[in-house]
């Protein structure tokens, strides 16, 4: 087959070529109910919009507090195209980290022209960073960073067309990625990593890892290697990111079906077959994204058939121990995780919710059985528990709907391999790429990014309609009101009992992102807290401060052309909740996306993510564009964020 070159095809697309979704008949049945919702969604889009924005309706605020004066502290910068980072007038920028760069004074030098060696590349900071957090541990800052995937025309040489050739290239590439854990310290001359510090850690694609909760021991994750079932090798894809309130990291593990192939034809079990196609794992043999499996038997579904039902899990990580062992937390449910964003609910049970970033999918919302109590033992809060999946309502109401054998027909254990399948069993609410979720300190709500889904509501060249993995057809609802929904738009919800361990909620939109300087009215618009001035599409990453102000950072189309005229570059914009304004803050190297925020300690230093850059960013002409972490800081030296 001809070369594919998947440095340029997102993973969306990639899952759309190898596992086209579905089709389903009957066109007219579902355009009349889509009608029939938008009917009604006219009403409701309204009502939400100036719900969102200026306080009136279920989610709202007083008519004082939305006429409240600015929380902003820095006016709104202008859209860029070029290949650097912008950040508004009284504000700095820096560059803390970027791919390759030393970690141990041992690692080999980074070379401008072919990057790093495979030798000493688990030595160095990893590759396309993502999802972050800081933790002070023992009076040390450590930044702990997702390394989500890698590059293979970058990380590899030019003339391999971005595919491994050898056993060597695979391990360079799997070292590329995972998690970073290193110290971080300011000084004179600005922030710097601590090269040496006994901290420092790489986990990647060999790292030993315990699995844990309901699916460790079944056969269903029993390998050659591993006859227990209960270890494995490796986290992959990590995207987002989370902290417990003990002190841990999340690493969650997203689009894992990249990584595995096959070399010969396969004869497979109905249950595994029918997950690999739920999951959109290749069986055809094709080298696909990055060939692991022509040279690492354990990625060869024709010789370990169960391996990828041990990916794809939240993965819990002690900064603190550099010794530890990562744990998968299968309790939490198998999907393509984007992060996890925890919270205490009044009774002291942990509430964890999580989105699964494809289109037409899921959100989840994970409540454990025993309660946290500062220094006590929490060693059950990600095992024993209860796994809910969230279904919207079109009058504004929504549920979470357990996980349970009894409503699902799977043992616990086929729950947390499979939980997409045992999603569809009780009518969960497909959304719109459910990816960043995050929990606002200042008031019981939670928001979700529903990044994009250019597939609800198209249609075949034979007039059926798109489906998701399930064969479910993606009709609008009330929460992903818009057909070739390419802007996106912000889920609000508020738990009943102001209780996030609660099973029902009210919702509504934060914002729609749009165009209204190429729509002049009707959804593609937006809401009415999107302008000229702060245009941005697909909302991917989010962070609310301890102000309670929401910082969005988005992965979309940065053309500038057509429906995206005015966007510029991808960019991150902080949102009052109250008022419901946004403003642009920054802007990333045409090409990137901007992905991860954390904070430092004292408040005054953000930590902002640039991946894959297009750009010679960081470097300059003629170097190889690196993923990096840069630091953010008011001039005066002032809290930010």
């Amino acid at each position: 087959m001809s070369h594919i070159n998947y440095d340029e095809l997102s993973f969306d697309d990639e899952d759309e070529l190898k596992f086209p979704r579905p089709t389903i008949q009957g066109f007219d049945a579902v355009v009349e109910s889509a009608i029939s919702r938008r009917g009604f969604l006219g009403g409701a889009l309204a009502f939400g919009s100036g719900a969102a924005v200026m306080g009136a309706g279920v989610l709202t605020g007083t008519a004082a507090e939305a006429q409240q004066t600015s929380r902003f502290a820095f006016e709104q910068i202008t859209p860029q195209t070029d290949g650097t980072v912008h950040v508004p007038n009284g504000y700095r920028w820096d560059v803390l980290a970027r791919w390759g760069d030393p970690l141990f004074s041992d690692a080999p030098a980074f070379d401008a022209a072919t990057g790093i060696p495979t030798e000493g590349s688990d030595r160095v900071f990893g590759e396309n960073t993502d999802g972050m957090e800081l933790f002070v541990i023992g009076g040390k800052e450590l930044l702990v960073v997702n390394s989500e995937y890698v590059n293979g025309g970058i990380n590899l040489p030019a003339e391999q067309n971005g595919q491994p050739a050898s056993a060597d290239d695979v391990t360079r590439l799997q070292n590329f990625q995972g998690v970073t854990v290193m110290e971080v310290t300011e000084g004179d001359e600005g922030w710097k990593v601590v090269v040496d510090s006994p901290y420092n850690r790489r986990i990647h694609h060999r790292t030993p890892m315990q699995i844990d909760g309901p699916a460790a021991g079944h056969d269903l994750m029993k390998t050659s290697a591993d006859p227990t079932g209960t270890t494995s090798l490796g986290t992959f894809n990590n995207c987002g990111s989370g902290r417990t309130p003990w002190g841990t990291y999340l690493t969650c593990e997203e689009n894992f079906n990249s990584y595995f192939g096959t070399t010969s034809e396969l004869t497979l079990e109905d249950a595994t077959a029918d997950g690999f196609a739920r999951y959109g794992v290749n069986t055809e043999i094709d080298p696909g994204r990055y060939n692991y499996h022509g040279f690492d038997a354990r990625f060869d579904l024709s010789k370990e058939p169960n391996e990828p039902h041990r990916a794809g899990y939240i993965v819990e990580i002690d900064p603190s121990d550099p010794t530890s062992t990562p744990i998968k937390r299968t309790a939490l449910g198998r999907f393509k995780h984007e992060n996890a964003a925890s919270v205490v609910a009044p009774d002291g049970r942990v509430v964890v919710y999580m989105g699964d970033d494809e289109r037409g999918e899921y959100m989840y919302k994970w409540v454990s059985r025993d309660v946290y109590t500062p220094g006590g033992d929490t060693s059950t809060l990600l095992s024993e528990g209860q796994l809910y999946v969230a279904k919207f309502n079109d009058d504004m109401t929504g549920t979470w709907i357990a996980l349970t054998p009894e409503d699902t027909g799977m043992s616990a254990a086929e729950i947390a391999i499979f939980t997409r399948i045992a999603a569809t069993q009780v009518s969960a609410t497909t959304m719109d790429r459910p990816e960043w979720i995050a929990v606002n300190p200042t008031a019981i709500e939670a928001y979700c990014c529903l990044t994009n889904n250019s597939r609800r509501g198209a249609t075949n060249d034979d007039g059926s309609v798109r489906t998701n993995a399930a064969g479910e057809p993606m009709v609008v609802n009330a929460p992903n009101p818009r057909e070739v929904n390419n802007y996106g738009q912000i889920v609000r919800w508020r738990p009943h009992h102001d209780d996030h361990a609660a099973s029902t909620f009210d919702w509504d939109l934060y914002v729609m992102a749009g165009n209204p300087t190429v729509y002049t009215e009707g959804l593609y618009a937006g809401t009415a807290n999107i302008n000229a001035g702060n245009l941005f599409n697909s909302p991917d990453g989010m962070q609310i401060d301890s102000t309670g102000m929401i910082w969005i950072q988005t992965d979309g189309n940065d053309d500038n052309e057509g429906d995206f005229l005015g966007m510029g570059n991808n960019q991150m914009l902080a949102g009052d909740p109250v008022t419901g304004e946004i403003r642009r803050f920054l802007t990333g190297p045409n090409g990137s996306e901007v992905t991860g925020l954390t904070w430092s300690a004292d408040r005054r230093t953000m930590f902002v993510g640039i991946q894959h850059p297009a750009a010679p960013f960081p470097d300059g002409e003629g170097a190889l564009p690196r993923s990096s972490i840069v630091t953010v800081k008011r001039v005066d030296n002032a809290l930010v964020g």
